[in-house]
């Protein structure tokens, strides 16, 4: 993988070291360059217009989808939303729950898949919200779901990696017990879906969420795949999602347009199709292989540094390159500003959208250092030179 000419296309990191991307990614010249061609090029609204313009927009959306639900492997029910957290949402409101449901999910979640749970929790929609805690390396094995599964667990709601710990969840075990309880699964796959390659007809999940804004896209993207469109209902109402209105009924459209109500965000989803696009001219493997690398020398280099404590599972099978640590009596922002001012490092610091995980590990916080494609050797090693000058000052 040549990281030198994918950094051309990233030209803030001539300013900065960025290790920020579970947060939120950079995004290549390609993908500005194809949002900002709908705007200058043939701006027109979709499906809505027999005119020129309006065909070319309403192809390359159509187009956009298509790419994006090849990248998962998926065939068809790809329903674009402005993030993880709407497409987790459109689920909640949209399944057609029964007196007694239970859900069951993890410790481990982002708050995008545990809010709307307790939610439901709250309302008495859902009778029971089943927690499954982790070992303190942030590690679940399918068996400990297991049991927690019962006839009466209409959904379980899982994240694919944690987006603290930057651990693995065993997908495809966790799919089998469902299946063979006949419980739907939902997979949050946000880290997931930037950084492995993915394919949700192999994981066997019925829903498959996730976000433009982590994977090189414009921010106000993501999608959320439905194995069956028929299993939830449309969360909104309104142009674009009817095949036939009157006065006294309506006729749903057929496919994805149904839960895209309203004039959608065009040019983010053209922008998610380019995104796409570029991580695989790029290659999967190869980003998991570069990635592989640099996380193996953030374990090894921070492991070595007096004072730190890094957390989650060491072996890179069990994990990607999200890493958190800190530094023994030093809050967790301190640190983050510490390595912005001395060394334009930018990382994540506080409890990243987590906290039952963070209060279940007896932490107020951490630092989050997360890599991506267009990271280097070079800044791992000025990030693990500037974490230990932190340690030598403090």
């Amino acid at each position: 993988m040549d990281v030198e000419r994918i950094r051309a296309d990233f030209p803030i990191l001539a300013s900065v070291i960025y290790m920020d991307s579970a947060s939120t990614s950079l995004t290549p010249e390609p993908v500005l360059d194809a949002v900002l061609e709908y705007y200058r090029g043939y701006r027109a609204n979709v499906g809505r217009g027999v005119h020129r313009l309006a065909g070319i927009t309403s192809q390359k959306y159509n187009d956009a989808h298509r790419k994006v639900g090849e990248f998962i492997c998926a065939e068809g029910g790809l329903i674009f939303t402005k993030n993880t957290t709407e497409a987790i949402n459109m689920v909640a409101s949209g399944l057609k729950w029964e007196r007694g449901d239970r859900v069951v999910t993890t410790l481990l979640e982002h708050h995008s898949n545990f809010l709307p749970w307790l939610r439901l929790k709250e309302k008495g929609i859902i009778q029971e919200l089943d927690i499954v805690k982790p070992n303190q390396e942030g590690l679940l094995e399918a068996s400990d779901l297991e049991d927690r599964i019962d006839d009466r667990t209409r959904l379980v709601a899982v994240t694919h990696i944690s987006n603290v710990l930057g651990t693995i969840l065993p997908i495809k075990e966790i799919s089998a017990i469902c299946s063979e309880k006949n419980t739907l699964l939902l997979v949050d796959g946000a880290q997931s879906v930037p950084h492995i390659g993915v394919d949700v007809e192999e994981l066997g999940c019925d829903f498959f969420a996730f976000s433009g804004h982590k994977m090189l896209g414009p921010t106000g993207t993501g999608a959320l795949w439905v194995k069956d469109l028929e299993v939830i209902e449309p969360s909104f109402f309104g142009g674009g999602m009817i095949e036939d209105v009157s006065q006294d009924n309506y006729k749903l459209a057929a496919g994805y347009e149904r839960f895209e109500a309203g004039t959608p965000n065009i040019a983010g989803g053209i922008g998610l199709g380019r995104a796409v696009d570029y991580l695989t001219a790029v290659g999967m493997d190869e980003i998991m292989s570069h990635e592989s690398k640099m996380t193996r020398m953030v374990l090894e280099g921070l492991s070595e540094i007096e004072n730190v404590h890094v957390y989650g599972s060491t072996n890179l099978k069990d994990r990607i390159g999200v890493v958190s640590f800190n530094i023994e009596g030093v809050n967790p922002h301190d640190v983050a500003l510490m390595l912005d001012e001395a060394s334009d490092i930018m990382v994540r610091s506080g409890h990243h959208c987590c906290m039952p995980l963070l209060k279940y590990l007896g932490l107020e916080g951490t630092v989050r250092a997360s890599l991506y494609l267009y990271n280097t050797e070079a800044e791992v090693d000025k990030f693990l030179e500037t974490v230990e000058e932190i340690t030598n000052v403090v």
